[in-house]
C-alpha cells in the first residue's frame, strides 16, 4: 500500500536516490529512518534499499566502501557521509537463527520488504512514489503495536535475535507487543541460546536506556530472560518480607530502574544492584528475610554477568563500585569524618551517581521511613558538596607533601616511604587542619625519628 506522506530525506541522501534512480533503477529510503521520521524523532542512520545489483551501485560513484557484498551492501560516501545501499534480496533457510544460508537479488521491493523482521521496520519511502507500506506499518505505527511481518515464528526463527527486538523496541516507543508477536517470543524464546553474547548484550543495554526499562518484566514472563540473564528470573522469584519492601527482589530492581535517568552505568547499576539478595537470603523464626552482605555478592555477581555479556571494562568498573557501596551511609548518621573517608576508599567520581543510585534504591521501597531515608541522603549529598567545596583533602594527590618532601628530610625510597604518606593521609582525613606542609613534615619528622 502506498500512502501519501512525506518525509524530509536529508540532502546528500536524496543525492544518492536521484544518481540510482536517474540510471533507471529503484530506490527508497528503508527501514529504521522511516519508522522515525514518522514518529518525528531524528533517524540515526539513512538506510537505502535498491534494485541495483552492488556492482551496479559501485559503477554509479566515485566513492564506495564494500560493506557486506555478500548480502549485498555498499557504502555510498556522499560529501564525507556515508550511506548504505543495499540491493533487494530474498533470503535462503536460515540454519542457525542467525545467517540464511545463501541470498538471493530480487528486483521486487515487496520482497525485500518481506523479509524484514517487524511492520513498523517494513515500510520505504521515496519522494516519487511516497511511502510503501505493504504490511500494515504506519498503522501499527499509529496504533503502537509491535508485530512481526507475516508469521512471526518464521521471522523469529530466522533470527533469534529478534526476539529481545521486539521487547526493546516496545520499551523503546511505549509500545504493545502484538498477541501472536509475544506468544511465538515465548515459545521460541530457548533460540537465543544461539546467538552472541555482544548482540544480546547491545540489545539489553538499549532496552535499559530505553523510556521503560521496566519492560524487562516482560521478557521475563516469556521466558526470555532465563536463557541469558537467568539470575534475574531467580531476583523475581524471591519475595522479601519485610517492613522496608513491598516487592520481591526483582520487582524491586524493576521499580528502581525507573527512578534513575536513561544512562547506561546507572541503569545496569540498578539493574543488578540486588542481583545477589537470593544467593544470602536468610528467613527468622519470625518469618521474616534478610540479606546479610548482599551488596559485596551482588557486586561480585554483577563483574561476572557483565563480563559475560562482553561489556567493556570502564562500564564494568564503574557498574561494580556502584553496586558494591550502593547501602553506603544507610545504617549512620551523616559524618564528615565518615564522608571524607568514604570519598577516599571509593572515589570523588563515583559519588554523585551513588546518590541518584541510593535514591532510586529508597524510591522502590515501601513507604515505611521513605522521607526519613532521603533526607538521610540529602544530608549525605551536603557533606560530601562541602568537603569539595572547602577543597578539603581525600587523597594523596591533594596532601600538601609529596614522596619528594620526605625524601628531602631523610626517607629513603620504598615501601616504608608510602607507608608514611599513609599515615599522614589518615590524619587529613581525621582532621582537615593538618593537611599543611609545615605540620605534615613536622609529623614525618617525627616519625622518622622513632624509625633510628
Amino acid at each position: 500500500m502506498k500512502r501519501d506522506v512525506r518525509i524530509a530525506i536529508p540532502e546528500k541522501g536524496q543525492a544518492v536516490i536521484d544518481i540510482i534512480t536517474g540510471a533507471g533503477y529503484e530506490a527508497y529510503m528503508v527501514g529504521g529512518c522511516v519508522r522515525d521520521s514518522l514518529l518525528g524523532r531524528e533517524p540515526e542512520d539513512w538506510d537505502i534499499t535498491t534494485s541495483a545489483k552492488p556492482e551496479e551501485i559501485k559503477a554509479l560513484f566515485g566513492r564506495t566502501i564494500d560493506t557486506g557484498l555478500q548480502h549485498g551492501t555498499v557504502t555510498v560516501m556522499m560529501g564525507g557521509e556515508g550511506f548504505e545501499v543495499t540491493t533487494y534480496r530474498i533470503d535462503g533457510e536460515y540454519k542457525d537463527s542467525r545467517h540464511p544460508s545463501e541470498v538471493t537479488f530480487s528486483s521486487e521491493l515487496g520482497e525485500d520488504l518481506r523479509r524484514r523482521d517487524l511492520t513498523i521496520n517494513a515500510m520505504a519511502y521515496n519522494q516519487e512514489e511516497g511511502l510503501v507500506d505493504k504490511f500494515g506499518g504506519l498503522e501499527d505505527l499509529e496504533a503502537g503495536i509491535i508485530r512481526c511481518v507475516g508469521n512471526p515464528a518464521e521471522r523469529f526463527q530466522e533470527d533469534a535475535l529478534r526476539i529481545l527486538r521486539a521487547v526493546r523496541f516496545a520499551a523503546q516507543l511505549s509500545f504493545t507487543i502484538e498477541e501472536r508477536t509475544l506468544e511465538a517470543a515465548g515459545e521460541l524464546a530457548h533460540t537465543l541460546s544461539r546467538i552472541s553474547a555482544e548482540r544480546i548484550q547491545t540489545e539489553l543495554v538499549k532496552l535499559m536506556v530505553s523510556r521503560h526499562p521496566e519492560y524487562l518484566r516482560i521478557a521475563y514472563t516469556n521466558g526470555i530472560t532465563k536463557v541469558f540473564f537467568p539470575e534475574f528470573d531467580r531476583a523475581m522469584e524471591t519475595k522479601q518480607r519485610h517492613i522496608h519492601h513491598c516487592y520481591s527482589v526483582g520487582e524491586h530492581i524493576l521499580h528502581s530502574l525507573c527512578h534513575v535517568k536513561e544512562d547506561k552505568v546507572l541503569r545496569l547499576a540498578m539493574l543488578l544492584h540486588d542481583i545477589g539478595k537470593p544467593k544470602v537470603l536468610t528467613v527468622d523464626e519470625e518469618g521474616i528475610t534478610h540479606f546479610y552482605n548482599h551488596a559485596a555478592v551482588s557486586a561480585e555477581m554483577a563483574e561476572q554477568i557483565l563480563r559475560r555479556l562482553k561489556l567493556d571494562n570502564d562500564t564494568i568498573q564503574k557498574v561494580c563500585k556502584l553496586v558494591l557501596y550502593h547501602d553506603f551511609g544507610s545504617a549512620v548518621e551523616p559524618d564528615m569524618r565518615i564522608m571524607r573517608r568514604a570519598l577516599h576508599k571509593i572515589g570523588e567520581d563515583a559519588f554523585p551517581d551513588l546518590f541518584a543510585v541510593k535514591r532510586a534504591d529508597i524510591l522502590a521501597q515501601s513507604d515505611y521511613q521513605r522521607q526519613e531515608k532521603l533526607e538521610r541522603v540529602d544530608r549525605w549529598q551536603q557533606l560530601y558538596e562541602e568537603i569539595l567545596e572547602k577543597q578539603q583533602c581525600v587523597s594523596l594527590k591533594t596532601l600538601a607533601v609529596k614522596g619528594s618532601d620526605l625524601i628531602d628530610i631523610g626517607w629513603k625510597p620504598g615501601k616504608k616511604l608510602g607507608e608514611v604518606l599513609q599515615k599522614l593521609l589518615e590524619l587529613v582525613l581525621e582532621d582537615p587542619a593538618w593537611n599543611t606542609r609545615a605540620r605534615l613534615l613536622e609529623e614525618a619528622g617525627r616519625l622518622l625519628s622513632l624509625e633510628r
